[in-house]
């Protein structure tokens, strides 16, 4: 079978905040990885769980997999656009401030049961 994939944009957390959230779930089930997202504390947990579920959503609507055999081959936050804003600072100056972004990339597919 062919993995498939769910992509988040523009998220508004950096790349660097979500690697710890990602590499708690990377090469889990998705039932399993969904339970411990929504259980997580951080607030960027629940997009990414929700992208997860779109990822396997996608899978069972598009391919008639069942999701209880779904793994989650890969997951990763890729560099977005990054918004610029400015912050005053002393005797009339201006510093510049990024905020930043990335894409969340969940990819899915079905788990190989070898037959010993």
């Amino acid at each position: 079978m062919a993995a498939v994939q769910a992509v988040a944009k523009q998220v508004g957390a950096s790349q660097k905040r979500l690697k710890p959230i990602l590499a708690l779930v990377r090469g889990k089930r998705v039932d399993e990885a969904v339970n411990i997202l929504e259980l997580s504390a951080s607030p960027w947990a629940k997009v990414v769980a929700k992208t997860v579920k779109s990822a396997a959503a996608n899978a069972e609507n598009n391919l008639l997999v069942d999701r209880d055999s779904l793994r989650i081959v890969r997951i990763n936050a890729d560099v977005a656009q990054s918004m610029r804003r400015f912050k005053p600072h002393a005797r009339g100056r201006v510093g510049r401030m990024h905020r930043r972004a990335c894409h969340v990339t969940v990819v899915v597919d079905e788990e190989v049961i070898s037959g010993t």
